[in-house]
């Protein structure tokens, strides 16, 4: 792996308080208890901390591999660590005050924090739609197995920021029609959907980097990475059809 630069330290510092606040939320759980399922629960900061945790050092490390400019992924890279935290912060919050986080206007503070997600969940598919754009413009650098993986990578997370933005799409229609209620429960069909593709970005370029420390030839690292993009697709297919059929 590459030397980190001071932006990617902190970046990678960020992420891992925000995988610390999931897995610290997790110990809340098993002393406070209550439901893991449902807009109320502890489970949002422990998922949420760690998956954001983990996805903002993962794209600080894999886009070191694209071929752009140093100052514009210093800029995107910063700006994408402020939004993770907003996130987290946001969903943390109201999992204190024991009320929902996403889709709620139920007063005028809940829906601002509501609103804050929404906007901040715009701004992570902006964002990681062109890191996403880059990786496909110019090959990225890196050992055998390499580029395919980071743009598989990238493309499949591009299916993960789809069936989220679907998912709060759907729940603020419903939340806008009345059916509060029906909005909190509207978004299961689509979270397998959207967990299995979300890390598809670490998975492949980590397995890519591990077979690079191999003394395997550079044809067969690059098939085993092909398997292993051909089975993560298979995967987020399967996901795709039970959403189909759950919807």
């Amino acid at each position: 792996m590459k030397n980190p630069r001071p932006a990617e330290r902190w970046c990678h510092a960020t992420g891992l308080l925000l995988v610390l606040s999931g897995l610290a939320h997790l110990v809340v759980f098993a002393v406070d208890g209550g439901p893991w399922d449902g807009p109320v629960s502890w489970r949002k900061p422990v998922t949420f901390g760690l998956s954001f945790g983990v996805t903002l050092i993962a794209i600080t490390w894999v886009t070191s591999y694209l071929r752009i400019g140093a100052r514009l992924r210093t800029v995107l890279l910063v700006v994408f660590a402020v939004d993770c935290v907003v996130e987290v912060g946001g969903i943390t919050l109201q999992a204190w005050r024991r009320v929902p986080s996403h889709l709620n206007m139920e007063t005028p503070f809940d829906t601002a924090v509501s609103m804050t997600l929404a906007v901040g969940g715009g701004v992570l598919v902006a964002l990681l739609t062109v890191f996403a754009v880059a990786s496909f413009r110019h090959r990225p650098t890196g050992p055998a197995g390499m580029p395919l993986a980071v743009r598989s990578g990238f493309a499949i997370l591009l299916v993960a920021l789809a069936s989220g933005a679907a998912m709060i799409a759907r729940g603020v229609v419903l939340t806008r029609t009345g059916h509060q209620e029906a909005a909190y429960h509207s978004t299961a069909p689509l979270k397998p959907l959207h967990g299995v593709s979300l890390h598809a970005v670490l998975v492949l370029p980590l397995l890519a980097w591990l077979l690079s420390r191999t003394s395997w030839s550079e044809r067969a690292r690059w098939r085993v990475v092909a398997t292993a993009v051909g089975c993560y697709a298979a995967a987020v297919a399967a996901a795709a059809v039970w959403a189909v059929l759950m919807y």
